[in-house]
C-alpha cells in the first residue's frame, strides 16, 4: 500500500529538507532511491489479510480469560 502526497505536502517536505546538510540529504536519497528499486511480493493473496479466528480454546475458556483480566475500578487503594 502506498501513500500519495498532494503538491503542497510535497513543497512542504522540500522546504524543511532543503535545511539539511548535504551529508543527510544524501543519506536520504540512498534511501529513497533503494525503496523504489524494492521488488514487491508477486505472490501477495488478498485472502491472507482476513479470515476466522483460530484458536484450540472454547468460546467459554476466551470469555472466562477476557472476564479474569478485566480490573476491578472500585478497589483503588489511596496512598
Amino acid at each position: 500500500m502506498s501513500l500519495a502526497l498532494s503538491n503542497s505536502t510535497i513543497e512542504k517536505y522540500f522546504g524543511f529538507l532543503t535545511k539539511l546538510d548535504n551529508f543527510s540529504k544524501k543519506k536520504l536519497i540512498i534511501k529513497l532511491t533503494e525503496s523504489i528499486e524494492l521488488n514487491e511480493d508477486k505472490n501477495f493473496k488478498l485472502d491472507s489479510l482476513y479470515g476466522a479466528w483460530e484458536d484450540s480454546r472454547s468460546s467459554d475458556d476466551i470469555i472466562k480469560e477476557i472476564r479474569d483480566s478485566r480490573v476491578d475500578k472500585n478497589n483503588l487503594v489511596d496512598f
